[in-house]
C-alpha cells in the first residue's frame, strides 16, 4: 500500500495482461462510457508515477497499470483523437532515437513489437491494422520474463540503466539525452537494373541440365512445381542461405538426383523392359547416347602381353594400365596375354587392384595359356549387352592350348565389337604357318552367338571380322624382321625421331597386309617404337643367348571398322619400364564411333565379377595402409649421432 492508500502499481498490473487480453480480443462494441478529458488527464498522471516506486528506485522494466478500455467509435471526442495521434508520434520518434531498439538487423524489427518507450505505452500494430481510429495498447508487462523478446532487452540495458538508483536523474530527461537524429534511407535516383534469371554457378547449370525430350519441365518446374522442390528437400536448413529463383532450387535438386522426370505419356508410349524397336525411343536409343557420349565417341584402352610364363607378375601394373603421359582413363580396358602366368585368377585379381573402384570386370576368357579380359567403367555397364566369347585352338592337337585364339564379343549402344587375342606359330621363316592360323581363326571363330546383328547385310560367313562394327585384334603375332641381326641393329642405331620406317620395310606381317594375304580390311597405327621382341629378362638388351633372335615386331594391335573413319588412334607405343619377360607390351589408346541402339538387343543387366571387385579393392587398400605405416616408420626412425 502507499501513504494514499491506494494499490501499488505492482499490484495492479499482476492483472494487466488478463484485461489487456479481453480488450484486445473483444471483436464487439465496448459498453462502457464515454471518459472525460480531466479522467484521461488523472490516467496520464498515474502512468508517470509508475516510472519509480515507494523507495525511489527507477528500473527499465517497471509493471504498467492496466489498459483503459477501448472507446466506441461513434462516442470518442476530438480531443481524445488528438491526445492518441500525439502519443503515437512521441512513441514512434522515440522507438527510432531508442539505440536498442534501432539495430542493423530487420529481423529485431520484425520480431519485437513491444519496445519499451518514455510515455510507457506503445502502440498494438494488430490494432492499429484492424482499425486505424481504434485506441489500443499494451502494457510491458505482457511481455512474460521467459520471452526471448525479454531476455534481449535485460542483456542490452545501457550503462545508465545499469547504474544505482541514487546515480540516475529523471528518466525523461535522459531519454531526451540519448536521442540520436537518425537519417532517412537513400533511395535509388533510377531504375534498379534486373537481376539474372539464374545465379547459379556454371557448374550447377551443368549437373540439372535437362534432356531435349523433357524441355518443357524446366517451364513447369517454374511455374508449378516450385513450392513442391522447396518441400521435397529433406534438410530445409540449406535453402535457409540461398535465393529463392529456380535456378537454385534446380541446383539444389541437382544434389540429390541427376535423374530427369518423366512424363506419364511417355511411360504410355513405351515400355522400359522390353521397348520399341525404333532407334529414337530405346533404352539405348539416341537420347541416352547423347546424354553420356555428347561426341558420340567411346574411349578404348588396349594391351597386348607375352608374359613368358613367367610366376612373378611385376610389382605394379600402373605403367602398363596408367601410364603418366595419358590425362584420361579410358571407358573400356581390354588386356590380351599370351603364354599367361599359371594363375590366371591373381592376374585378373591384380588388373581390378590396378584400375580400382572406378572400373568393374565386364568379361573375362581364356585358351589355355591365352587370357582375355575387359574391363569397363562401372556406371556404363547398364548399356552392354550380354558378353559372347569363343575359342580357337591352331594347333594340331587340339589339347595343347598354347597357340591360337580366343575372342570376346558384345555391343555397346548399337555398335558391336569384337576382341580378338592370338598367338600364332613362332619362326623366322613360318610366315606361311602363320597365315594359315590367320585363316583358321576367321573362318572357325563362332561368334555372334545371340546377339543380333547390326548390319547382317554386309556380313561374310566365312570371316567373323565382317560381323561385327568395330574389330580388334592383337597379340604375338610372331612376324619378324626379315634382316640379319647385324643390320637391324645398325637402322636402330641410325633411327632418329622414332621414324621406324627403314625397319617396317623388312617387317613380314607390313608385307603380307600389302598383299592381301592377311588381315584383309585391317589397319595399323604407325610405328614409333623400337621393336619388342626379344630381351633379356630385366634389362634393355636384346637377346644374348646363343641364338641371337633378330629383335623384330611381333606384338601388334590392329583393328578394323565397317564404317571409315569410325576408329580414331590417339596412341600407339610399347611400355618398356615393365621387364619381366622376354617380350614388352604394347598399348594403344583409341576413340571409337558410336551408334544409337534398339531395344532388341539383349542387355547384360549390369552384372560383372563382384568378388574380383572386392578383393581388388581390398588389396588396393591393404597397399595404401602399408605404404603410410613404412612412410612413418621411415620418418620415426632417424638417428641422430653426436660427434
Amino acid at each position: 500500500m502507499t501513504k494514499n492508500g491506494e494499490d501499488s502499481p505492482l499490484h495492479q498490473s499482476s492483472e494487466a495482461p488478463g484485461k489487456g487480453d479481453s480488450a484486445a480480443n473483444d471483436s464487439g462494441p465496448l459498453n462502457t462510457s464515454l471518459v472525460d478529458a480531466k479522467s484521461c488527464n488523472e490516467h496520464n498522471d498515474a502512468l508517470k508515477l509508475t516510472a519509480r516506486n515507494a523507495a525511489g528506485e527507477i528500473s527499465p522494466y517497471q509493471p504498467r497499470p492496466p489498459l483503459l478500455p477501448r472507446l466506441s467509435k461513434s462516442s470518442r471526442s476530438i480531443s481524445v483523437e488528438e491526445t492518441v495521434r500525439t502519443r503515437r508520434l512521441r512513441n514512434s520518434q522515440e522507438s527510432l532515437s531508442d539505440p536498442v531498439e534501432t539495430g542493423s538487423s530487420t529481423d529485431s524489427l520484425k520480431e519485437d513489437h513491444t519496445a519499451p518507450a518514455p510515455g510507457g505505452f506503445v502502440p498494438s500494430t494488430a490494432a492499429t491494422t484492424r482499425n486505424e481510429q481504434d485506441f489500443n495498447v499494451r502494457p510491458i508487462s505482457a511481455v512474460t520474463a521467459g520471452s526471448p523478446v525479454f531476455r534481449d532487452r535485460v542483456s542490452s540495458l545501457s550503462e545508465y540503466e545499469r547504474r544505482p538508483p541514487s546515480q540516475q536523474s529523471d528518466p525523461t530527461d535522459h531519454w531526451a539525452r540519448s536521442a540520436k537524429v537518425r537519417l532517412s534511407p537513400v533511395q535509388p535516383t533510377g531504375t534498379l537494373p534486373a537481376l539474372d534469371k539464374s545465379f547459379a554457378s556454371a557448374s550447377f547449370r551443368a549437373a540439372n541440365r535437362i534432356d531435349r525430350d523433357c524441355l518443357d519441365y524446366a517451364v513447369l518446374a517454374r511455374e508449378k512445381l516450385g513450392e513442391r522442390l522447396h518441400r521435397n528437400l529433406s534438410d530445409s536448413r540449406l535453402l535457409e542461405n540461398m535465393g529463392s529463383d529456380s535456378a537454385s532450387v534446380n541446383s539444389m535438386r541437382s544434389t540429390y538426383s541427376v535423374l530427369s522426370p518423366i512424363r506419364p505419356q511417355d511411360v504410355r508410349n513405351r515400355s522400359f523392359l522390353e521397348g520399341s524397336v525404333l532407334g529414337s525411343g530405346a533404352l539405348l536409343g539416341a537420347e541416352e547416347l547423347d546424354r553420356y557420349f555428347p561426341d558420340r565417341r567411346v574411349g578404348i584402352y588396349i594391351a597386348t602381353w607375352n608374359m613368358q610364363g613367367e610366376k612373378g607378375l611385376p610389382a605394379n601394373l600402373d605403367d602398363l594400365l596408367l601410364p603418366t603421359d595419358s590425362e584420361f582413363a579410358q571407358d573400356f580396358y581390354v588386356i590380351g596375354v599370351q603364354e599367361g602366368c599359371p594363375d590366371r585368377r591373381e592376374w585378373e585379381t591384380r588388373l581390378q587392384e590396378t584400375l580400382g573402384p572406378y572400373y568393374v570386370m565386364l568379361y573375362a576368357a581364356s585358351h589355355g595359356v591365352l587370357y582375355l579380359t575387359v574391363f569397363v567403367r562401372r556406371d556404363l555397364i547398364w548399356f552392354c549387352s550380354e558378353v559372347e566369347h569363343a575359342t580357337v585352338t591352331t594347333r594340331i592337337i587340339s589339347q595343347i592350348k598354347t597357340k591360337g585364339a580366343v575372342g570376346i564379343a558384345f555391343t555397346f549402344f548399337g555398335t558391336s565389337f569384337l576382341f580378338i587375342t592370338s598367338h600364332f606359330t613362332s619362326g623366322d621363316a613360318k610366315v606361311y604357318e602363320r597365315v594359315l592360323d590367320y585363316n583358321k581363326i576367321v573362318e572357325a571363330l563362332a561368334l555372334p552367338k545371340g546377339l543380333p546383328d547390326t548390319n547382317p547385310y554386309r556380313s561374310t560367313p566365312s570371316d567373323v571380322t565382317t560381323r561385327f562394327d568395330q574389330v580388334f585384334w592383337f597379340g604375338d603375332f610372331n612376324f619378324r624382321l626379315s634382316k640379319d641381326r647385324v643390320d637391324v641393329e645398325a637402322i636402330m642405331s641410325r633411327t632418329v625421331g622414332g621414324d621406324m620406317g627403314r625397319l617396317l620395310e623388312h617387317d613380314q606381317l607390313s608385307k603380307e597386309m600389302k598383299d592381301g594375304s592377311i588381315f584383309k580390311g585391317f589397319q595399323e597405327a604407325p610405328i614409333h617404337f623400337l621393336p619388342t621382341y626379344k630381351f633379356d629378362i630385366g634389362c634393355d638388351i636384346y637377346d644374348t643367348t646363343s641364338k641371337q633372335r633378330t629383335p623384330s615386331y611381333t606384338d601388334r594391335i590392329l583393328f578394323r571398322s565397317r564404317q571409315a573413319d569410325d576408329i580414331k588412334v590417339v596412341k600407339y607405343t610399347s611400355c618398356s619400364s615393365i621387364k619381366t619377360s622376354d617380350h614388352r607390351p604394347v598399348i594403344s589408346v583409341f576413340q571409337v564411333k558410336l551408334r544409337p541402339g534398339r531395344d532388341n538387343i539383349p542387355l547384360g543387366a549390369g552384372q560383372f565379377d563382384r568378388s574380383l571387385y572386392l578383393e581388388g579393392i581390398r588389396r588396393r587398400i591393404t597397399r595404401e595402409l602399408k605404404r603410410r605405416e613404412a612412410m612413418k616408420n621411415q620418418s620415426s626412425s632417424t638417428i641422430c649421432t653426436i660427434s
